[in-house]
Order: structure tokens, then sequence, then C-alpha cells
């Protein structure tokens, strides 16, 4: 069992999702950065938090990894498989729909905003083996 929190990453060519779950599973930080600015946002983490580092393994991960591990840390890539569902799910659970999105059913809702960092935090939850609801 882990005390240290996850940071957990969503690699994308442009943006990459980012979350902190504390090793209980709590959200202590979630964010959509540039992917320029990769390496900065996660060396501030890195500084605030000392967390275990995680990644998606999708298809821009190899670059996103490399950006990490130039810090000196070591990254652990774990399965991407069906995050993104995941994420749109955890979004509405988040930001219940309003207004005619009532309406929908949730599965075929697209949230509005990117959900980058919902993936992050999904990742972070399956490496910490917490049950998603």
């Amino acid at each position: 069992h882990m005390s240290r929190p996850v940071l957990a990453i969503d690699p994308g060519r442009e943006k990459c999702g980012v979350a902190v779950l504390a090793a209980d599973g709590r959200i202590l930080t979630q964010e959509i950065v540039a992917t320029a600015g990769l390496a900065d946002a996660v060396g501030a983490l890195i500084a605030a938090h000392e967390p275990t580092i995680i990644m998606g393994n999708g298809t821009t991960s190899a670059e996103a990894r490399a950006r990490v591990e130039a810090l000196g840390r070591t990254v652990t890539l774990v399965d991407e498989y069906r995050t993104t569902d995941a994420a749109k799910a955890l979004y509405w659970a988040v930001h219940p729909p309003r207004g005619w999105r009532r309406l929908v059913p949730r599965g075929m809702l697209v949230p509005p905003v990117p959900v980058d960092d919902f993936v992050a935090v999904i990742l972070a939850r399956r490496f910490l083996q917490i049950q998603i609801v």
C-alpha cells in the first residue's frame, strides 16, 4: 500500500490532463496544461507533492514521458483502455447536466470542455485500485 500521492498524466499532442490524487483517492489538483509546458507544470507538482508519477500509454506518451523523465523522475505507464468514457461519466457526475441536457442520456452527452484532466483522475484511481463509482 502506498502512502505517496499519485501524479497522473493523460498525454496529448497539444494538451495534457494532469491530476494529483492522495493515496486514499482524494483529488488534490486537476488541470489541463499545454504539452509544451508539461515539464514546468510537472516540476511544480513534484516539488509540492513528491508523488509517484504515472502516465497513460496512449499514442503520444513516448514524447511526454521523455519530457518528465528529463526531470530525473521515473514514469510508470498504465493502460488507457476506456478512460475517456469513464472521464466523461465522471465529468457529468461532478457537473450534473442542466436544462435540456438533463433529458439526454448521459452516455450520449458530450462535455462542453475537454476532459483530459478527468482522464488523469481516472488513470490515478485505476493505479490506486480505487473502485470508480
